[in-house]
C-alpha cells in the first residue's frame, strides 16, 4: 500500500470530532457587586459550556482565590468582593487544566476517576493522562 493510501484509510478511521475545527471559547463571567459580595449570574451556563459540574468548578475556583462562596439556584456568590478579571482568569485557567485536551487542544474530554487517580480522556483524539486532583 502506498503512504497516501494510508494517509487516507488512517483519515478515515478517525473520530469525526478531531476533523472538526470550531474554535472554542470559554465564556467570561456576567456578575455584579452587591455589599461585599460578588454574584456571577452565568456560573451554570459556564460549566455546562466547559462540560464540567458546578461543584467541580467551584472547588477550583474558591480554591485558587481563597475566598468562601456559596452556589445558588440562579448565581454563585463569592463572599468577597472579586474582580471578574481574576474571576475570568481562574476559569481560563481550569479550562487549560481540566477541559482542553493536552495533545490537540480539543474541549471534547470527560474525567473519570480510577483507582483513586483521576483521569481525562480526550473523546476527539483518544488520549488519556492523569490530572491532579482538587481538594
Amino acid at each position: 500500500m502506498k503512504y497516501e493510501e494510508l494517509l487516507d484509510r488512517a483519515r478515515k478511521d478517525l473520530p469525526e470530532a478531531a476533523l472538526n475545527i470550531e474554535r472554542f471559547e470559554v465564556p467570561k463571567v456576567r456578575g455584579h457587586i452587591q455589599g461585599n459580595k460578588t454574584v456571577i449570574s452565568n456560573f451554570h451556563q459556564i460549566a455546562a459550556t466547559l462540560r464540567r459540574s458546578p461543584e467541580h468548578l467551584i472547588k477550583f475556583i474558591l480554591k485558587e482565590l481563597a475566598t468562601p462562596g456559596e452556589l445558588k439556584k440562579t448565581a454563585f456568590i463569592f463572599g468577597s468582593k472579586v474582580p471578574a478579571s481574576r474571576v475570568n482568569e481562574k476559569i481560563k485557567q481550569y479550562a487549560a487544566q481540566f477541559v482542553l485536551c493536552r495533545e490537540c487542544g480539543k474541549p471534547d474530554t470527560q474525567l473519570k476517576k480510577e483507582n483513586k487517580v483521576a483521569h481525562m480522556r480526550c473523546l476527539a483524539c483518544g488520549a488519556k493522562y492523569p490530572v491532579k486532583t482538587i481538594i
